[in-house]
């Protein structure tokens, strides 16, 4: 009697312990297969590298009740022209009174929602990154028309419009990196945006619900070949 009770008290201790292991193993498991999200201040939780697109989510109904002004509208060749190259920062077209003047003064007086600029004649572009205060740091004063001398620079050609879908029908892919981009009513809506990439619906703000981006950022790019060398005689 005595052994029957030993051998059932081990099958019970054995039973616990294949429990205890199973389920430290299951939890284990759980923690390995589910990435946890953190929660925000709010109830609700967002993608840290989605949640730019909802910035100036306020001006959505206000850019879809707007009218379109004719005489003002930027273009898509005035938009690149303001640049060094495909993806550089736009220069600063117009004087700057101070040399040394940061955003939170001068320049998010005019860019951080836009407007009318009588003195210029244009819609004053909206920032995409209002946080970022230092503007001079990236952002030159464009002294001359011409940016650079001419080169044998490979030259990196901006997307073309219409042309970046995945398949027949279905919404436009994002051509360009996201970086300090993800503020996407900055520059697709509102008086200031270049009218060929101006968004027709405004109001849908979840832009990435629909528009996923692509790694093609540019056309394919030749071997580089140096024209310019110099031989010793």
């Amino acid at each position: 009697m005595k052994k029957r009770l030993g051998i059932i008290s081990l099958f019970v201790l054995l039973f616990a312990a294949f429990i205890m292991v199973w389920n430290f193993s299951y939890q284990k498991g759980k923690e390995e297969g589910y990435v946890p999200i953190k929660e925000n201040s709010s109830t609700q939780t967002s993608i840290p590298s989605e949640s730019g697109v909802f910035e100036r989510s306020e001006f959505a109904l206000e850019y879809e009740n707007m009218p379109v002004d004719e005489n003002h509208q930027r273009t898509l060749d005035t938009y690149y022209n303001n640049r060094a190259y495909y993806g550089a920062p736009p220069s600063v077209p117009h004087p700057i009174k101070d040399e040394k003047s940061l955003g939170g003064n001068t320049c998010l007086q005019c860019h951080q929602n836009g407007g009318f600029v009588e003195k210029l004649n244009a819609y004053a572009p909206v920032t995409p990154h209002p946080e970022m205060i230092s503007c001079r740091q990236c952002h030159v004063a464009q002294n001359s028309q011409s940016l650079f001398v001419a080169a044998n620079s490979t030259k990196v050609h901006a997307p073309k419009v219409g042309v970046n879908n995945a398949l027949i029908g279905t919404p436009p892919m994002i051509p360009h990196q996201l970086q300090m981009r993800e503020n996407c009513l900055s520059c697709h809506a509102g008086p200031a945006a270049p009218k060929e990439i101006r968004v027709s619906h405004p109001e849908r703000i979840n832009c990435r619900q629909c528009h996923v981006p692509t790694d093609k950022v540019v056309t394919e790019i030749k071997v580089f070949e140096r024209t310019n060398s110099i031989t010793n005689e």
